[in-house]
C-alpha cells in the first residue's frame, strides 16, 4: 500500500479528535482525522449536555480560542440555562442540551466540509516510532500513514470492556468495537497505562412515561448563547423534569449489590468520584433516603429520553425493576439499558504542559486517554493540543495558558502536575483565581490568541474590543455621576442596588447590551475582590517566572527527601510554582530546592 504524508494525524474523532483536527487544518495544515466509525464523529455517549458548573466556562474558553464546540452547541440546542444565579458571579456557569443526533451531524458536516482534513475510517494499532520520535501510525489493515505529529484521543476506546450486571464484553462504546493493538504499543514505547471505569443510565420511551406530578424544570426565559459568535438564540426550549429514588428502591438495590460488578469484583478499574453510580449512591451515601432522578429528552425528533441519575451496570431484571419503582416511570419501556465500560487510560504526569509526552517526541496525548471525563474537558485539550503541534510545526515555543488566566490551564496544570487517581472533572473550586476566570470575560481573556493563531477573525476580535472599550466607558461614567450625595458606582455596591435599578429610575442612561450591563455591574460591585486577586496573581507570578532547567538531576540536591527526588524526577516540573504544586512536596523541601537553584545561579549565571 502507498504510505501518505501529513501534516499531523489524529486518532480518534471524538469532542477531542474534532477540536485538534479543525484547529490544525484552520491554521491550513494538512490533517488526517482516522475514525473507527465515520458516523460516530463528536458523539455524546453519555449526557446530551454541554456545559455545567466550571465545564461552561471551558466551553466559553474554547469559543474564545476559537474552538467549535459553542457555536455548535448553539446550532444545535434545546435547552439554556445559566447555574447558580443565586451565587456570586464567580460560579455563574452556563448549560445546554443538545440535539445529540443533530449536535454529531452538524460537528460531521463542520469536519468534511474543511478542505484540509482527510477523515478515514481505520482501526490504527500501532504508533510508528523511530529514535525515541512519533512519526505515523500503522492501522490494522496494515496500511501507513506517516505524519509529523501524531495526537492520540481515544476516549474510551483502549482496550474497551462494557458491563452489564455478571454479563461483559468488548466494546468502545455500546454497539461499537474497542480499540485493540494501541495499548500495547503505548506500553512498548514506555507509556504507563491504568485501568478507569465509567458508566451510563437507561434511556427510556418518553412515550411510556407517566409525566404529570412530576417537577418541570424549563430554559432561562432570555437564554444566552455559549458562542461570542452567535449573535442571538431564537429556539423553542424543551423542558426537562424531575423526579427521585426512595428508601424502597434503596433496599432494593442493596439486596441486589451481589449482582453489581462493581461490588462483585468484575470491574477492576477506579469509577468517578463525582458521577457515581446508582448503586455507589446508596452505598457511599447510605444516610440519604432519596436521590435526584432528572428526565432530559436526546432531541427534537426522538422519544429517548435519558435518565441523569440513574448510571448503573447492575443485570437488565435489576435496572427494570429499579425504574418501574420510581414515580412516574412505573410502567416506562426501556430503549437502551445502562452500562459501565473500563478502559485504558495514560497517567497525565508524564506529559508536558503542551500534552506532549516526555518520552516519544510528537507523541500528543488528549481527552479520556489523559483520565479526564467529560465532553468539554476532553475538547479542551483537543484544542490544546492541536494548537501545540501549530506551535511545534512552526518551531515556536509550547502554547501554555498559566492558570491564572483560564480554567484549561488549571485543567492542564492539575493532570500534569498533581495527576489523579481517578477520572478527573472540573470544578470551579479547583481554580485559586475563579473571581477572575469568569464565563462572561472569556473572550476578554483568551480571543487574542485565538486570533494570533488565525482561529478567530478580525471582525470578532474587533467586536470583542469594542465591547471592552463600552463597558469601561459606562464603569467610567458610573464613577463620575452622583446620586444621594455619593458617585453611583458606590450606589451600586450595595446589594440591594442593581443595574437595571439605576436605569429604570433614570439615575443612569446606557446603550449596553443587557450582557454588556452584567459585566458592567460585576465591574463595580466586586471591585475589591477583583483587584485582590490581581495582587494574588502577581505573586502567584512571580513564583512562576523562578524557572527549574529540565537537565536539572535532583539526586544530587542533598537533604532532599527521597519522595522529592522521585517526584520532581517524574514530573520535571518548569517553575517553582509548578514543583510546589506536586503532592508530597513539602515546604522544606521547597526551600531546600530554591536555595540551591539560587547557589548554582549565581555560581553559573548562564
Amino acid at each position: 500500500m502507498n504510505t501518505q504524508q501529513f501534516d499531523a494525524i489524529i486518532v480518534g474523532a471524538g469532542h477531542a479528535g474534532v477540536e485538534a483536527s479543525l484547529a490544525l487544518a484552520r491554521a491550513g495544515y494538512q490533517v488526517l482525522l482516522m475514525t473507527m466509525d465515520r458516523n460516530a464523529v463528536a458523539r455524546m455517549s453519555c449526557n446530551p449536555a454541554i456545559g455545567g458548573i466550571a465545564k461552561g466556562q471551558i466551553v466559553r474558553e474554547i469559543d474564545a480560542l476559537g474552538g467549535e464546540m459553542g457555536l455548535a452547541t448553539d446550532a444545535t440546542g434545546i435547552q439554556f440555562r445559566m447555574l447558580n444565579r443565586s451565587k456570586g458571579p464567580a460560579v455563574w456557569s452556563p448549560r445546554a442540551q443538545a440535539d445529540k443526533k443533530r449536535y454529531s451531524l452538524y460537528m460531521s458536516r463542520i469536519v468534511e466540509a474543511e478542505p484540509n482534513i482527510s477523515l478515514v475510517e481505520a482501526h490504527a494499532v500501532e504508533i510508528l516510532i523511530e529514535d525515541a520520535r512519533a512519526k505515523g501510525i500503522r492501522t490494522q489493515e496494515g496500511q501507513e500513514y506517516l505524519a509529523s505529529a501524531v495526537i492520540l484521543t481515544t476516549g474510551t476506546f483502549l482496550q474497551g470492556l462494557i458491563h452489564v450486571g455478571e454479563k461483559n464484553f468488548s466494546g468502545g462504546r455500546i454497539g461499537e468495537k474497542p480499540a485493540v493493538g494501541l495499548s500495547d504499543s503505548l506500553r512498548r514505547a514506555g507509556i504507563d497505562l491504568v485501568r478507569f471505569k465509567t458508566g451510563t443510565p437507561p434511556r427510556l420511551d418518553a412515550s411510556t412515561i407517566r409525566w404529570e406530578g412530576l417537577e418541570e424544570q424549563k430554559g432561562d426565559e432570555n437564554p444566552a448563547p455559549f458562542s461570542y459568535r452567535t449573535q442571538k438564540l431564537q429556539i423553542q426550549q424543551m423542558s426537562c423534569f424531575l423526579t427521585f429514588t426512595h428508601q424502597d428502591i434503596h433496599d432494593f438495590i442493596r439486596s441486589n449489590l451481589h449482582r453489581s460488578p462493581l461490588y462483585g469484583g468484575s470491574i477492576t478499574g477506579t469509577g468517578t468520584r463525582y458521577c457515581p453510580s446508582i448503586e455507589d449512591k446508596i452505598v457511599k451515601f447510605a444516610d440519604k433516603t432519596r436521590h435526584q432522578i432528572y428526565l432530559e429528552p436526546e432531541g427534537r425528533d426522538t422519544n429517548e429520553i435519558y435518565v441523569n441519575g440513574l448510571s448503573t451496570s447492575l443485570p437488565e431484571d435489576v435496572q427494570r425493576a429499579v425504574v418501574g419503582k420510581i414515580p412516574g416511570l412505573e410502567n416506562a419501556k426501556f430503549i437502551r439499558l445502562g452500562y459501565a465500560i473500563e478502559y485504558d487510560c495514560a497517567p497525565p504526569t508524564q506529559l508536558y504542559h503542551s500534552l506532549e509526552t516526555k518520552r516519544i517526541q510528537n507523541l500528543f496525548l488528549a481527552g479520556q486517554i489523559n483520565c479526564t471525563s467529560g465532553y468539554e474537558e476532553a475538547a479542551a485539550q483537543g484544542l490544546m493540543a492541536g494548537l501545540n503541534v501549530i506551535r511545534k510545526l512552526r518551531q515556536q515555543a509550547p502554547f501554555v495558558l498559566d492558570r491564572s488566566e483560564a480554567y484549561i490551564g488549571v485543567l492542564i496544570d492539575d493532570l500534569v502536575t498533581r495527576g489523579t487517581n481517578e477520572p478527573y472533572r472540573m470544578f470551579t473550586s479547583r481554580a485559586e483565581f475563579r473571581l477572575l476566570l469568569r464565563q462572561d470575560n472569556a473572550d476578554e481573556r483568551l480571543m487574542k490568541y485565538g486570533r494570533e493563531f488565525g482561529l478567530i477573525g478580525q471582525e470578532t476580535f474587533a467586536c470583542m474590543l469594542e465591547r471592552q472599550e463600552r463597558v469601561r466607558k459606562d464603569v467610567s461614567q458610573l464613577q463620575q455621576k452622583f446620586y444621594d450625595g455619593s458617585p453611583l458606582d458606590r450606589y451600586l455596591r450595595r446589594p440591594e442596588i442593581d443595574y437595571k435599578l439605576l436605569l429604570n429610575n433614570n439615575l443612569h442612561s446606557s446603550d449596553l447590551t443587557e450582557e454588556e450591563q452584567v459585566r458592567a455591574q460585576i465591574a463595580v460591585k466586586y471591585e475589591g475582590y477583583i483587584q485582590r486577586q490581581y495582587l494574588e496573581v502577581a505573586r502567584y507570578k512571580k513564583m512562576e517566572k523562578k524557572q527549574i532547567p529540565s537537565w536539572l538531576d535532583y539526586s544530587q540536591i542533598k537533604s532532599l527527601s527521597r519522595e522529592a527526588k522521585e517526584k520532581l524526577s517524574k514530573i520535571l516540573p518548569a517553575t517553582l510554582a509548578q514543583a510546589s504544586r506536586i503532592p508530597g512536596i513539602s515546604p522544606c523541601d521547597m526551600a531546600l530546592l530554591s536555595v540551591y537553584l539560587e547557589k548554582n545561579a549565581r555560581a553559573n549565571p548562564a
